[in-house]
Parts: C-alpha cells; structure tokens; sequence
C-alpha cells in the first residue's frame, strides 16, 4: 500500500538520514562544547535544595542514577532521571541559548540520554550521536515556528524539547524507522511550556519533564506495542498548533550540511540570554570606574538601551529569590556595575534582597529599542558630577560573533563542577571528547574518570 507523505514520516527519515552521515568538524565540535557545558551545568546544579528536593520525591532506590553528582544519591526509573537530569541541567539557568529561537536546547536531549544511554549495547559514539541529533532536530523545529510560536507565549524549550529528546532517547533505543515515526507522533500530544513560568521553578521543569515524556513516547513505541496511523500527521497538527499564520515544514526537513547546533551559544552568566550584553555593559563601566578612581556611589542613573524581548522577558524589577532574579535585567546590569563579576554568587536570594542591589536596580531604567540585535545594548550612566558615560556592546560574550573560548568554558565548569563535587574540567573534557572510543556504557566513565581509558580500550 503506497503511503501518503507525511512529515511525520518525513522527520523520521530525516533523523536517520543524519545519524548515517558524519557531522561535519564544527558539528562535532559544537555538539562536545555543548554536551561538556550541560553535564556541569547539571552537576553544579544539584547542590540546590529545589534539584535535591525533587530527587527525593522521584527515589525508588533501585534503577538508574537520577542525576549526575555525588551530591545526588537517589535512584528511580529512566522516566525518572529524565525529569531529573534535565531539570537540573537548566535549572540555574547557566546553560545555553540559540539565539535565534531562544531555544535551550541541551536540557532536555541531556535528560534523555543520561536516563537511556546506558548498558553494554551503547557506545560513546552514539550517545554523542543521539544527543546532537536530537539537539539540532529541536532547533530546526523551533526555527520552523519562530517567532510566532514563543510570541504566542510558549516557552519553546519545553515544546520543542519533548520532540528533541524523543528523537535522542529513540535513537539511543534502536528504534526502526516506523517505531520512530509512531515515537514521534506519541509526542507531539505530550509537550508542554508557558512562558508565564519564567523566574519559577516551574521553567526548568519544562525540560526535565520534556525528557521525561521522550523517554515514555519512546517507551510506548517500542516493540510495536502502539503504532502510528499513517492516514494521519501529528507532526503536521503539531506545526499547525504551534505556529498557524507561518510554520514551515521545509524548514524542519532540510537536508542542508550545516549544523544549526553550530549556532548555539554557551551561557557566560547563570540568567536569561537576552540581558547578557546589559552585563557586558555593566562589567566594563564597572573597570572604567575603578580605572579612573570613580566608585558606583557616583552614579546618578542610567538609561539602559536594549532588544525588546528584555522587558518583555526580563522586566522584574524588584526580584525577591535567585529564581527571579535570573528573570531581572536590571539585577544584572546592576550586578556588574557593582561587582565587577557576575556568577550564581550575584544571583543568589541574598543579592536579589540586598538594600545595596536594590538600590543600583532602581536606578536603572530600561529603554527598549527594536533597532538593536538580540545581542546588543547600551548603557548610559549619568555621573554625579555631570558627565555621562555611554558603554556600546556589539555582541554580547558568549555569542555566536564572541563565543567562549575553550578556556572560559573549561574555567566555567571547573567552578560548577566543584560546586557539585563532580570531575574536574579536564576530566569531563577528556571523556566528552573519548566518547567515540567507548565501546559499551559510557556514563559510568564520567562517574568514575580515571575508568575514561579503560572504557576506551
């Protein structure tokens, strides 16, 4: 019986088509820079009470390792550690960013493949495989329904991360091409994600749980156990709901030899994406004070010139814990006028309370300006005695025209991973990139470093 064509059927052909191509060089280098920075950023995570917390609600005792620190020693289900790994791995927020989605696309393929990427039938190579596959299918669909999807209030993280991660767990499983398809299908009815969400723990829920539904749509597909009706296309209905005016299938499906995860941005500072040239901004008039013998006290105010999406997506202005202070572009710009450094210290409840943060915030005032890029802003700081000092950021750090180097990156994950008693910088450095060489079960290297060669031979 000759099928109808579906881009349900489609995507499935399409992930198989690039799990049997090679990446290209700066495919696989995005994908380890990627992988490295989502596996500390989880680590360093699971010191919070809100990660250990959930972990205790999610322990059976048996089953799989829910997350990937020391710190956490409960276990449960691989629905379990799905949730759990991938709402650590974006619960700070330190994670990464496509700017042009403002997708997150690590959390979520993250939680999958640390809940399935286990056992003797899966290799370094795959699970390296299984991960960026499932990272860049998120972001071509994300960019397959932006900017309506997001503008309609969707956090796409969550809604696009339930399709990524399904195509990493299904991959990581051994899925045939119709198991695949019928996986896919099962998750177009699960995702989830409302940008209401933002400055709660409720966000990076949105990826863990996104995980977690890969990983039961996977579940349901296997084995033939539920089969996709071709006569239907959720992946189609799935297009349509998310954006209705302007999705784009051939967007979605393209075979082109760039790897969009080439795109994706490595978080310099633990908040929203959007308020990172604000920060940049902030740290160097904070140098130029010091520089010329100023202080802070001598600023009077400042005129924060910014893309529209900061208010839209970072306008608290008086955050009251760390969660929303991530959600607070002034707490940031503030953070760097004041310390001169911006990391989780900056954004921890007893900043977002400070009289002296507060005192900074309200002296900054937002002036949205749709001229400017995602990536850029101004900031212009009235001074006590008259004269005003205008600071322009082009691009911001950590963007795709000035990303980390992988110096900052390895200095980055040094400190999260000390945070949550995790390998060194090094160590998940040297196993992210032996991971084709690992024969069978390659998380229990990372679990034990000095076991990374052994696994190899």
């Amino acid at each position: 019986m000759n099928r109808t064509p579906s881009i349900t059927g489609a995507l499935a052909d399409a992930v198989i088509g690039l799990a049997s191509r090679p990446r290209t060089d700066e495919g696989t280098r995005a994908a380890e820079r990627t992988l490295a920075n989502i596996v500390a950023v989880a680590i360093g995570a699971s010191r919070t009470p809100g990660v250990q917390r959930l972990a205790r609600h999610l322990d059976t005792g048996t089953g799989v390792p829910l997350g990937p620190s020391p710190l956490i020693s409960e276990r449960g289900s691989p629905r379990a550690a799905a949730l759990l790994a991938g709402f650590a791995g974006h619960y700070d927020d330190y994670d990464d960013t496509h700017l042009a989605t403002v997708i997150h696309p690590a959390a979520a393929c993250f939680g999958a493949a640390w809940a399935v990427g286990r056992g003797p039938r899966v290799d370094g190579a795959l699970l390296m495989d299984a991960f960026a596959i499932g990272c860049e299918i998120q972001l071509r669909l994300g960019l397959a329904v932006s900017p309506e999807h997001y503008d309609r209030g969707w956090h796409i993280t969550g809604t696009c991360g339930v399709i990524g991660a399904t195509v990493t767990a299904a991959l990581l499983r051994g899925l045939s091409r119709d198991e695949l398809a019928t996986a896919l299908a099962i998750a177009s009815v699960r995702t989830l994600g409302h940008r209401e969400a933002f400055g709660t723990e409720l966000k990076p829920f949105h990826a863990g749980q996104a995980a977690a539904n890969a990983v039961s749509s996977v579940d349901d597909a296997s084995g033939g156990s539920l089969r996709w009706n071709h006569e239907d296309d959720p992946m189609a209905l799935l297009l349509t709901a998310f954006a209705p005016r302007s999705a784009d299938p051939a967007t979605l499906l393209t075979d082109k030899i760039r790897w969009e995860l080439d795109t994706n941005a490595i978080k310099p500072y633990p908040c929203g994406i959007v308020a990172h040239p604000g920060i940049d901004a902030g740290l160097a008039v904070h140098q130029r004070l010091r520089a010329s013998g100023r202080t802070v006290a001598e600023i009077v105010s400042v005129r924060y010139r910014c893309h529209p999406l900061v208010p839209e997506l970072m306008g608290r202005t008086a955050p009251d814990n760390e969660l929303e202070a991530r959600f607070s572009a002034v707490h940031g710009v503030a953070a760097g006028l004041l310390r001169g450094t911006v990391g989780l210290a900056e954004f921890d409840a007893g900043a977002a309370r400070s009289p002296e943060y507060g005192d900074m915030r309200s002296r900054i005032t937002m002036v949205p300006d749709a001229r400017l890029e995602r990536d850029q802003a101004e900031l212009a700081v009235d001074m006590a005695g008259g004269d005003v000092m205008v600071e322009w950021v082009e691009h911001a750090r950590g963007s795709i025209d000035r990303p980390l180097t992988d110096d900052e990156l390895r200095a980055k994950a040094d400190a999260l991973l000390e945070l949550g008693r995790g390998p060194s910088a090094e160590e998940l450095w040297r196993f992210v990139t032996s991971l084709p060489s690992v024969t069978s079960d390659p998380w229990r290297s990372l679990s034990a470093p000095d076991r990374i060669a052994e696994a190899a031979r």
